[in-house]
């Protein structure tokens, strides 16, 4: 409430500014008798409201008051921004409508109040209104052409609309806005996903090259290259290709396993994937690619190598998973009082294993169970990594 107070204050401060300005306006333009004494009450009524902390009251008195001209017109659109900031995204639209309304304002005031009235509209969800004020305001090409084009871009992306983003985007802004080309880079991918789900492989492949003339460092591109190449019955060249994330960024190695796995088992040479496995748990000893080489030892029957695997690197390297997976192998040789020893243990790291994320964003922290390509909390794309440590790789 302390805050809130001091915010209002500080509009108070604005509005008293504003009301002074339109009082010399007035003055000027000799108004009728009677008009003064009434936006004086008013202002007194507002500041009464306030100090006995009813804003909405305060800001409603001083609104009905405060007369739209040059002088105060950036005073109503901070109060429509705070409407908006404070989630009353109808009482913003309404503000900003009565602006929008005002034959008496210049091309760039208008510019201003339709931009901070997509924004409006965006917030309270209705997108469709939203993109006709901002495909308006991008093709007037005015001053604030390039922001409303960004906004334009970013309401694409809430409504799934990958290609008209895409679209949007234009080279000088991809040049000077590295995010930019990293998110572009994920909306090609995105499209690319849709169509390998459809086995349109062709039109797959041309959104990855899209993808990659974005940003050649795009992890999930070369994920999803890898993919279209084993369904199109290339497991050799899928294999290259994902041989390549560990160089690109070896955060992403979990997410590579499965396809390499797939591509190995398509080709039946389960031998020559223990030892990439081997190798590049060498380099980056991750949990996920011990786990990986253990299962694929097991699966031919070489449970002891696979447990000799698991102890070694438990040793060096702990990690909860880990260790929930020793112990499962242990229970493969042991009876008796011993083996139920074990099960309790195990049941005791499949629970803690239950509650635990094991991925992160790296901006804002947000953690999550399963892989998300683009943030749910901060909206970022590609921010989201495996977490490391005992909990984690």
């Amino acid at each position: 409430m302390l805050l809130e107070l001091i915010v209002f204050l500080l509009l108070l401060v604005a509005l008293a500014l504003g009301w002074w300005m339109g009082r010399q306006e007035r003055r000027r333009r000799l108004p009728p008798p009677g008009s003064l004494p009434q936006l004086s009450q008013d202002y007194f009524t507002g500041l009464n409201y306030l100090l006995n902390e009813q804003p909405d009251a305060a800001i409603n008195t001083f609104v009905r008051a405060l007369e739209v001209n040059s002088e105060t017109i950036e005073t109503h659109i901070a109060l429509g921004n705070l409407f908006r900031s404070r989630g009353e995204s109808d009482r913003a639209v309404r503000v900003h409508q009565n602006l929008f309304a005002r034959p008496s304002l210049t091309k760039e005031q208008s510019e201003r109040v339709q931009l901070e009235l997509a924004r409006d509209f965006m917030a309270a969800g209705l997108l469709d209104r939203a993109e006709r004020l901002l495909i308006e305001l991008v093709e007037q090409n005015g001053k604030l052409a390039t922001e409303s084009r960004l906004l334009l871009v970013d309401l694409f992306e809430r409504e799934k609309e990958w290609q008209k983003a895409i679209h949007t985007l234009t080279n000088e802004l991809l040049r000077h806005k590295p995010p930019l080309r990293r998110a572009a880079a994920h909306y090609a991918c995105e499209l690319a996903a849709e169509f390998l789900q459809q086995r349109h492989f062709s039109a797959a492949r041309k959104q990855l090259k899209q993808a990659f003339a974005f940003d050649s460092s795009c992890i999930r591109s070369t994920l999803l290259m890898a993919q279209l190449e084993l369904s199109s019955g290339n497991p050799k060249a899928a294999i290259r290709l994902l041989l390549r994330i560990p160089e690109q960024d070896a955060n992403y190695i979990p997410t590579m396993l499965q396809t390499l796995v797939d591509a190995y088992q398509q080709l039946n040479k389960p031998e020559e994937l223990v030892e990439t496995l081997e190798k590049i748990l060498q380099r980056h000893p991750f949990t996920s690619v011990l786990l990986c080489l253990a299962e694929t030892l097991c699966q031919q029957n070489q449970h002891q190598r696979a447990l000799e695997k698991m102890d070694h690197h438990m040793r060096h390297q702990v990690s909860l998973r880990g260790v929930d997976y020793l112990i499962d192998l242990y229970l493969h040789q042991a009876a008796g009082a011993e083996r139920t020893h074990l099960l309790t243990l195990h049941n005791l790291t499949q629970q803690l294993l239950s509650h635990k994320p094991e991925h992160q964003c790296q901006s804002c922290g947000f953690q999550s169970q399963q892989l998300y390509w683009q943030c749910p909390k901060c909206r970022q794309w590609g921010s989201i990594q495996p977490i490391k440590g005992v909990e984690g790789e």
